[in-house]
């Protein structure tokens, strides 16, 4: 119950986060989704950095890996809302829309997750 616990606490912080942030850039570009992609991108460099940290030298225990990883890097990137836009996209013929978002997502949180690795080798 306790590891439950933990991932709704942290689940619930990055879904607050996620809902903050998207709130904040609605709207900013047109209809490009920037707020689910600056979360998504963000929560794989977290999830990268986390995991890095992990590796390097077992510095996350059990309890902070599913508050941390699971629990709120989980709440706070999304991927529904990932598949729904670029439905949208493509239910409106808006190809290159689509194509940028998918593609820019794709790349962008490979990239994020490489560089979390990175940044935690000097942490």
């Amino acid at each position: 119950m306790k590891y439950a616990l933990l991932v709704f606490l942290g689940g619930g912080f990055g879904s607050v986060l996620r809902y903050l942030i998207g709130k904040l850039f609605q709207n900013s570009l047109g209809a490009f989704p920037i707020g689910t992609m600056i979360v998504n991108v963000a929560g794989s460099l977290l999830i990268g950095f986390f995991l890095g940290v992990n590796l390097k030298n077992g510095g996350l225990s059990e309890t902070q890996t599913l508050l941390l990883v699971t629990g709120f890097c989980g709440g706070f990137t999304t991927f529904s809302a990932f598949a729904m836009e670029n439905q949208v996209f493509l239910k409106s013929g808006d190809y290159v829309q689509f194509i940028s978002y998918a593609l820019g997502s794709l790349i962008l949180g490979i990239a994020a997750v490489i560089l979390g690795l990175i940044l935690s080798k000097n942490f």
